[in-house]
């Protein structure tokens, strides 16, 4: 199959060579002439050093040239160019292309959810999925064993989906709760930072493990108050993305979070980093959905707080630590299937 990834970060150049590994025919779009023409020549990118990538896989800067030959394409681009990213191919993918979003954000200006904006700017001629798990670039670049679920509104373009995807190497699980696959990938960025943080300040395991559950809960609430599954949170692209970004080396978001506990002003935090740090955009959009819904995310709202309002990390633990005691399975904290 041809298919075409637009956004030349680490995971669209793992994505690449994942799909070419797998006997695709792969075109790698840059939204930079210049940084496409480095790898081209060097056929490596920094940020998986030591990935080789295949002579075989066509690297590009024009958006016009991948998106016409594209029977599958690829949104890779992170997060506060997804909108413009898809913007470049309306009007340019072939009626029934299936557009697989493998980038992991809500748009921080709207709160919209990235299939949604698809749906919004390239209309009802493509089919829209969304790919999420724990898959850290570094490991999916050099075929390290990973799991992943694929989720669309329509079951069939799930299963085309994962059989593009599914390799000796890479699992592909197919779900129908879009919504609930693309919140666990947004939040946990947040929940991620947030485990960086105490790791910053100096914490333990125990308060890892505490963010790290009662994160989920939160993130489980406001999934179900919009439409998802909270069970689609006990899965890979909840629980188990959600791990994998708390306690990976690999993690950015929570290398930023160790950063700004320790000390570091935030933007300098994601500077040092030397790559996106989702939580930072996705901490901006929970705050706007908890405060559209209604629903009560006490620990995004905090991370919000030391993002964007300067409060300290230790004043926002002791707000959490402080709340008013209650059962475990009481307000956003329940986990009935029912």
């Amino acid at each position: 199959m041809k298919i075409s990834v637009f956004g030349s970060g680490g995971w669209g150049t793992a994505i690449s060579v994942l799909l070419n590994s797998n006997g695709h025919d792969v075109t790698l779009w840059s939204a930079f002439e210049d940084e496409a023409a480095r790898l081209r020549q060097n056929r490596e990118n920094p940020l998986l050093a030591g990935v080789k990538i295949p002579d075989e896989i066509k690297i590009t800067s024009d958006a016009d040239e991948a998106a016409k030959c594209a029977e599958l394409a690829v949104m890779a681009a992170p997060s506060f160019a997804v909108r413009s990213t898809a913007e470049k191919l309306k009007g340019l993918l072939s009626d029934g292309c299936t557009v697989v979003c493998i980038s992991k954000g809500i748009e921080q200006t709207t709160s919209m959810r990235f299939s949604q904006i698809l749906e919004e700017t390239l209309g009802d001629g493509v089919h829209i999925a969304s790919l999420s798990g724990p898959s850290h670039a570094e490991e999916v670049g050099r075929g390290i064993p990973t799991a992943c679920v694929v989720a669309a509104k329509d079951q069939d373009v799930a299963l085309t989906v994962q059989n593009v995807f599914t390799g000796p190497r890479f699992r592909v699980y197919t779900s129908t709760d879009i919504i609930g696959v693309e919140m666990g990938a947004a939040f946990k960025n947040i929940i991620a930072l947030c485990a960086g943080i105490c790791d910053g300040l100096g914490m333990g395991d125990n308060t890892i493990a505490m963010l790290m559950t009662r994160g989920l809960s939160e993130i489980a609430e406001l999934t179900v108050d919009l439409g998802g599954r909270k069970e689609t949170l006990a899965g890979l692209a909840g629980v188990g993305d959600l791990i994998v970004t708390c306690t990976s080396r690999h993690s950015r978001n929570r290398r930023a979070g160790v950063l700004i506990g320790k000390g570091v002003e935030v933007h300098e935090a994601m500077r040092q980093v030397g790559a996106v740090v989702e939580g930072y955009y996705a901490a901006s959009a929970a705050h706007e959905l908890s405060q559209k819904t209604g629903v009560e995310t006490p620990i995004c709202d905090e991370a919000y707080k030391v993002l964007y309002e300067g409060k300290k990390p230790t004043d926002s633990l002791g707000a959490l630590m402080s709340r008013t005691p209650r059962p475990e399975d009481s307000g956003y904290g329940g986990w009935s299937l029912e």
